[in-house]
């Protein structure tokens, strides 16, 4: 079945509207205002939705979906359908990292690229530190279309090679010249952004959040009800607002009875959205120290992010780079290997609970451990040992 998408709104108020096409990119002109750039949402014809939509048989690609996404007008990478871990305590792993360039970024980019292709954009243009860039690189290569990436001086060296693999046009300039240059390659060679090109908050595409609604329906139909609680890694909380939308969907369609509280997990180092929910404020912008966890150590926090935790109930909260650095051991010693910023949300929920809900708790894993910034710059010499020796050290790793 096709996308039951019937327009845009403002997420700031709903009751203003907009045609689904074109996108717009730079937030809601009518209630945007100096300091915030409020984004847009996506409405559907819900009393359209098929009865059998979340009775089907699981399979990767996003077209399983496609009534409660936006037209999927660009070919998939087999997207999506990831694994739910159990670990030993009852606590779900939602291990984002199997996803066609190893981040749950290919949820988004799947729905960001094909608003471009459908809308006739020449390229895609991003700013990204790593999962963003990579997956919207993979996504445009597979739909014929050029792709400029802004990146980071400080990303993991592994990240321009994976970028170039795809045939990006990868670029480090300074970083108050960023969005300047996004906007001219937006509005002089036709390009679409697929990540902010505001400087007052992050609003970022319209579409691609609706790519991470899937997570929840994933969730929901592997667990076989909504979980009491989903533990998130939040930078600009386009994940959040996305996951948080979903279950909402959920339970307006009657598939489940609850909504789960969401918690939004940021590093110490940072704490934009922690800040703005303990203000009050639609969002907020912090200094930002040193942290291991680049993919979420965000200035400004978005304001889908607040949304996301006024509507479930939910709260933000900020976690140290040694609390994340235990939840990703926590997770290497189950098998499931994770950058540090793909921890958090395990690590906020070791470091600040609860751990008593009324049902399952899942924390999302949004990305590889091949994404960090240390990962391969180790090297180790090689050792000589004698067969006693090696049987004494084998011993040790018993125990």
């Amino acid at each position: 079945m096709n996308s039951l998408a019937s327009g845009q709104r403002s997420l700031r108020d709903p009751a203003v509207r907009h045609p689904l096409w074109p996108p717009l990119t730079a937030g809601d002109p009518a209630t945007s205002t100096d300091s915030v750039a409020y984004p847009l949402d996506i409405d559907y014809d819900y009393d359209r939705v098929p009865d059998d939509l979340f009775t089907r048989p699981a399979a990767h690609g996003l077209e399983r979906w496609a009534p409660l996404l936006p037209p999927l007008a660009a070919p998939g990478l087999g997207e999506g359908n990831t694994p739910l871990v159990r670990l030993a305590d009852g606590v779900w792993i939602k291990d984002e990292s199997r996803n066609p360039t190893w981040s749950h970024k290919d949820r988004l980019n799947r729905l960001a690229v094909s608003a471009a292709a459908a809308s006739g954009a020449r390229g895609i243009v991003v700013s990204s530190s790593g999962n963003h860039g990579a997956s919207a690189a993979a996504y445009a290569a597979r739909a014929g279309l050029p792709c400029t990436v802004f990146t980071s001086p400080y990303a993991p060296p592994a990240v321009a090679s994976h970028l170039r693999a795809y045939g990006a046009t990868v670029l480090t300039v300074p970083y108050d010249s960023v969005r300047p240059l996004m906007r001219r390659i937006v509005d002089e060679l036709g390009y679409q952004p697929v990540s902010s090109v505001t400087d007052t908050a992050h609003t970022g595409h319209p579409f691609g959040p609706e790519g991470y609604k899937t997570i929840a329906y994933e969730i929901a139909v592997e667990l076989g009800r909504a979980p009491a609680a989903v533990h998130l890694p939040t930078g600009y909380g386009e994940l959040l607002y996305g996951v948080a939308k979903g279950f909402l969907e959920l339970a307006r369609l009657g598939v489940t009875d609850s909504v789960p509280r969401m918690y939004a997990t940021e590093p110490a180092a940072a704490g934009a959205l922690t800040q703005a929910m303990r203000t009050g404020a639609d969002t907020a912008r912090v200094p930002v120290g040193p942290t291991a966890a680049y993919a979420i150590d965000c200035e400004i926090s978005g304001y889908r992010g607040v949304v996301a935790l006024r509507e479930t109930g939910g709260e933000a909260r900020t976690v140290t780079d040694d609390q994340m650095a235990q939840a990703q051991a926590e997770l290497a010693a189950q098998g499931l290997w994770c950058e540090v910023s793909a921890a958090a949300g395990l690590a906020g929920l070791r470091t600040h609970g609860p751990a008593d809900e009324d049902g399952p708790v899942v924390c999302v894993a949004t990305s590889s451990g091949y994404k960090d910034t240390a990962t391969a710059r180790d090297t180790h010499a090689p050792v000589n040992l004698t067969w006693e020796e090696l049987k004494t050290r084998l011993a040790q790793a018993r125990t």
